[in-house]
Parts: C-alpha cells; sequence; structure tokens
C-alpha cells in the first residue's frame, strides 16, 4: 500500500466481493403459519423465486422477530393459529411503529366476516389455500419492489 492509497488490500478486497454479489432484495418476507411445514414450504418455493424469507410458527414469535428485525419488509400471515389468530398479528402491527408494512392473509376456511376484518385492517390481499405459489410471488416481488 502505498501513501496515495485511500484503501488498504483488505479494503479493497471486501469492496470487490461486496460488488459481485449477487443484487438480493435488502428485505425478507415473514412467513407466518402454526403449522410448521406449511410454513418452511412456502418459504422454500419463494426462496427459489430468489425471495429471502424468514418464519415464525406463533403470532408471538412473528411479533418477536418484527420487533427485532427492521429487514422484514412484508408480512404474510395465516389466519387461523392457536393461541392468537392472525387478525390478532395483524392489529399488533397496526398499533405499531410497524403499521405501514404491507400483509398478505392467507387461510383454510375463511368466511366473510374474516375477510372484510381483514380488509379493513388494509391487507394487501386474502389468499385461500392451496397457495397459488406462481401468484403470490408475483404480489410479494411487487410489494417489495423487486424487477419482475
Amino acid at each position: 500500500m502505498s501513501d496515495d492509497d485511500i484503501l488498504s488490500e483488505a479494503e479493497r478486497e471486501a469492496l470487490s466481493a461486496v460488488m459481485l454479489e449477487p443484487d438480493l432484495p435488502p428485505q425478507r418476507v415473514l412467513i407466518v403459519d402454526d403449522d410448521k411445514d406449511s410454513c418452511e414450504l412456502l418459504a422454500q418455493i419463494l426462496g427459489m423465486d430468489g425471495i429471502r424469507c424468514m418464519t415464525a410458527v406463533s403470532g408471538q414469535a412473528a411479533w418477536d422477530l418484527l420487533s427485532a428485525n427492521t429487514s422484514i419488509g412484508l408480512l404474510i400471515t395465516d389466519l387461523r393459529m392457536a393461541p392468537s389468530n392472525g387478525l390478532e398479528l395483524i392489529r399488533q402491527v397496526r398499533n405499531s411503529p410497524r403499521a405501514a408494512l404491507p400483509i398478505i392473509i392467507m387461510s383454510g376456511d375463511a368466511d366473510a366476516p374474516d375477510v372484510i376484518d381483514a380488509m379493513h385492517l388494509s391487507v394487501v390481499d386474502f389468499l385461500l389455500k392451496p397457495i397459488d405459489s406462481g401468484k403470490l410471488a408475483k404480489m410479494v416481488k411487487r410489494e417489495l419492489g423487486m424487477a419482475q
């Protein structure tokens, strides 16, 4: 390193490595479902489309992740979970500093009042299970501002 160099050799190598990394979205998707297998499968499916995901198997675990991780840019939550449900989690998010977070609800057995309650909580969409993974991936990419 000469006196004219601003960066050390190690700094130059680190900068080169960062510049060569793929252009990953800075935000992650948090998937919440009390069925751990469904949660992980959905994360894998979205992951194959270049979408980085985190998972939680309860509303409380999801809230803990949301509170601690600012890289979460979208929440996908199941409606029916025990002990708390997806609507309770959404209400908690809407009454927090993360109130503007885009949210997608999924459910296998939703009735009209649930859908109406969800829409009043300003969710992006309400998807019925089984989920169309192609439609979901497009929706997630749109919400995260990823090129399609």
